[in-house]
């Protein structure tokens, strides 16, 4: 049984707020803002021009106005590349200095918190706003809190980061620059389609026309995926090899007492071969979530 747990990781929010604010944000990101409620959360990025990851966050709306979860050490440059695009929209963005984002988790985490066990559902809680992880339910809740008061109220207590992590990539979820680098990374080989991170449906946004191609060509070539890992623990990073051959990158990871498992962009091609993939004299085995959709093996 896994008791409930809370972290305060190192993210931070930006306020959205104005007339213009839901058109504003609409031209700019992957998922459709319009979808946005009091009662429904969404995950969601900003890319380049050319299609390749710069941020990725989470928007929950509270009193009117857009909460942005992002990084904390790239919160600057988050706001600063929206700040670009404002022009003469009616929209403000702001640092919020009086509320924190913390993250739950644990045997009916969810329910503890009021909310149903649906990807992405939302209630007010604790002066702020608590939600279902948008990408998977279980992964539990993310919070917008004044205080962690109304939290331990709840019956949650400070839980081990390390722990939370372990959970995370179990599961295949991407903890932004950590896992997908910065003007390099493509949305769909780090699950954002099966993640709901993306909206086919709405109009054009900055990168939309390469996201777009990505996905109807076909042209997915690795996949981040998780590793059950055997041996020292690889930086991130670290190329992987299989056969001989480049087959992929290690990403983040993290050791337990049971088992150490990370994150890996993984060559497509090497995962069909069934080759032994290896760091050194580390020894990695891929673990494929229920979510991942992956192409079809080509016949011989």
């Amino acid at each position: 049984m896994t008791e409930l747990s809370y972290i305060l990781p190192p993210r931070r929010l930006l306020k959205v707020s104005g007339e213009d604010r839901q058109s504003f944000l609409q031209g700019l990101v992957s998922n459709d803002v319009a979808k946005v409620t009091p009662d429904r959360a969404l995950w969601s990025a900003l890319l380049t021009a050319q299609g390749k990851f710069l941020h990725d966050f989470f928007i929950a709306e509270q009193d009117g106005t857009y909460l942005l979860d992002g990084e904390a050490d790239r919160l600057d440059d988050l706001k600063r590349r929206l700040s670009l695009y404002r022009l003469r929209a009616k929209a403000t963005i702001e640092v919020v200095e009086d509320m924190q984002v913390a993250i739950a988790w644990g045997d009916d985490a969810l329910k503890a918190l009021g909310l149903p066990d649906e990807a992405g559902a939302a209630v007010p809680f604790g002066g702020g706003v608590a939600f279902a992880d948008p990408r998977l339910a279980g992964a539990g809740a993310r919070l917008y809190l004044p205080d962690v008061a109304a939290l331990e109220a709840a019956g949650f207590a400070v839980g081990d980061p390390a722990a939370y992590d372990r959970l995370r990539i179990s599961l295949g979820l991407p903890d932004g620059s950590r896992d997908m680098q910065v003007d390099k990374a493509i949305l769909l080989e780090n699950g954002f389609d099966e993640l709901h991170g993306v909206d086919w449906k709405k109009g054009c946004y900055v990168g939309q026309e390469l996201t777009a191609r990505t996905k109807y060509r076909g042209l997915i070539k690795k996949r981040l995926l998780p590793v059950g890992i055997a041996g020292p623990l690889p930086e991130a990073g670290a190329i992987i090899e299989a056969d001989g051959k480049e087959a992929g990158e290690m990403r983040s990871a993290v050791d337990g007492p049971d088992f150490a498992v990370g994150l890996a962009l993984l060559r497509l091609e090497a995962l069909e071969s069934g080759a032994r993939l290896t760091v050194g004299d580390t020894v990695l085995t891929p673990l494929t979530p229920d979510w991942v959709v992956l192409p079809e093996k080509k016949s011989a």
